[in-house]
């Protein structure tokens, strides 16, 4: 009962991150389309941190432009999958749970624009090295997968040690008997 609330508590958390991704685009649409370019931060005439309003009908750096279809279908099926992998109990800890549903949440907060608007609202711009315009959801989904991956790494390493202590019991108790 305690996981199951858990895991429904993290769809929960990932629809709050879905939540606060369409407001804050919405304060991108009614608040800065209509200038542009706010600086954030700027040091004399280096802006470093800006909002700047824009439309994306690709996704990171503008990739797959204009592919609408893939760009809906494709996170479809990753949000299902994440989705599987937290409810078949795949996501071992609750740490990798929580990663997954940070990932789901912004794979569907850009997934209700592609669908409803047909482009991505991007307006968080690093001009300081040059990065691409993203979003909150694009945040929470780059930080999820991240966190995500390194747990698995880690677990693997874990696996591994696992394996290789219990080959080397194995090993000294076979040479005792």
């Amino acid at each position: 009962m305690k996981k199951n609330f858990f895991k429904i508590a993290m769809i929960l958390y990932s629809l709050v991150l879905v939540g606060i991704d369409q407001l804050t685009k919405w304060l991108a649409v009614t608040r800065l389309k209509p200038v542009g370019t706010i600086p954030i931060i700027k040091f004399g005439e280096t802006e470093w941190i800006n909002l700047t309003y824009c439309e994306n009908t690709g996704m990171s750096f503008s990739l797959l432009e204009g592919q609408r279809f893939i760009l809906i279908a494709v996170p479809i099926i990753l949000i299902a999958l994440v989705e599987w992998y937290i409810f078949s109990g795949r996501a071992k800890t609750k740490a990798m749970t929580f990663a997954l549903a940070s990932l789901a949440g912004g794979g569907l907060g850009n997934l209700i624009d592609r669908i409803v608007q047909g482009y991505v609202v991007d307006f968080i711009d690093f001009r300081i090295i040059n990065f691409a315009i993203f979003n909150f959801a694009d945040i929470c989904a780059v930080l999820g997968g991240f966190a995500f991956a390194i747990m698995i790494f880690i677990e693997d390493i874990k696996e591994e040690k696992a394996k290789k202590a219990d080959k080397a019991k194995t090993e000294s108790n076979d040479g005792e008997a």
